[in-house]
């Protein structure tokens, strides 16, 4: 447990503090632990030392009950900067799922000599400009606007996750349920108040920077599943677009989120990307012509960052 500014925050390191330090920063929504302990290790294994962390009202962090968050996306970000401090790490390589990709990004934004290089994952833009995006899959946006949960009968929430889960995962690539199943139900019971992880459905934007993506100058890699149904491949392209310099990385068949079956791919080109001679920029999959569909930017908004 760590205190970021009278904030308590449950964090977990993995590997040699003398290695190349790596911020694990997951989407609201949901506590570390979606950072899976295998995938972690792999990291460490790999030469890094790992950092994950629960955002406020999840897992053993800080909960405010369901009286609504006392906090901003703002905030969250600022958590991820409280982090490093509270393990006296001066900067470090900052890797973001989802949401958690977005509150990477703004980190990246606003307090750009904390971090040392961007790997942005199943995520979009966190700040408006650029191409038009394309909407969610229909799959997906019919489960977010009429699947609902009994959070206070914790087998239905873990019925109603394990099923957001599969929705996630886009439907190309067999689901393992059982292994879902297990870290939902480990989730919920780990938390000390599971039902305030909805404060995050409720997150206001706060003092984010004004600052547009191409002036980030942090080394970024995106990587993004073709068959992501929250923010389809042309979020991921037009991410790397913004950012000078940013390389793509396809995941053929992959849904939303980090899939075991492709962790050894995820780790070995963080792993690369983090190197400490530099990046080695992953090619970039030909975007195409602009698409006309239009789409939203990441934000902090909790149906696009579980």
């Amino acid at each position: 447990m760590v205190d970021v500014d009278g904030v308590e925050l449950c964090t977990e390191v993995f590997g040699d503090r003398s290695h190349p330090p790596v911020l694990l920063v997951m989407g609201t929504g949901a506590s570390m632990l979606w950072w899976e302990e295998g995938f972690c290790r792999m990291l460490a294994d790999g030469g890094r030392f790992v950092i994950r962390y629960d955002h406020r009202d999840t897992g053993r962090s800080v909960t405010s009950g369901r009286g609504g968050p006392g906090y901003t996306c703002a905030d969250l970000a600022g958590d991820a900067v409280g982090v490093l401090d509270a393990h006296g790490i001066p900067a470090a390589h900052v890797v973001g799922v989802s949401a958690g990709g977005a509150l990477a990004q703004l980190t990246a934004l606003d307090r750009a000599d904390r971090v040392l290089s961007l790997v942005l994952i199943s995520t979009s833009r966190a700040v408006p400009g650029g191409r038009e995006l394309p909407p969610p899959a229909g799959e997906f946006m019919r489960f977010v606007s009429s699947a609902e949960a009994d959070w206070s009968d914790t087998a239905s929430v873990i019925d109603y996750l394990v099923e957001y889960a599969r929705v996630l995962s886009g439907g190309r690539r067999r689901f393992d349920e059982t292994a879902v199943r297990d870290l939902v139900r480990r989730d919920v019971e780990r938390a000390r108040h599971f039902a305030a992880v909805r404060n995050h459905d409720s997150l206001a934007g706060g003092e984010l920077p004004r600052r547009r993506l191409s002036s980030i100058t942090a080394p970024t890699l995106v990587i993004h599943g073709t068959a992501d149904p929250m923010f389809p491949f042309g979020h991921g392209e037009a991410l790397a677009e913004a950012i000078p310099g940013a390389g793509l990385l396809a995941l053929e068949g992959a849904g939303h989120g980090v899939d075991r079956a492709d962790w050894e791919t995820i780790v070995r080109a963080v792993v690369t990307h983090t190197a400490v001679d530099g990046p080695v920029r992953a090619p970039r999959r030909n975007a195409g012509p602009p698409r006309t569909d239009v789409g939203t930017d990441v934000g902090c908004d909790p149906d696009t960052g579980a």
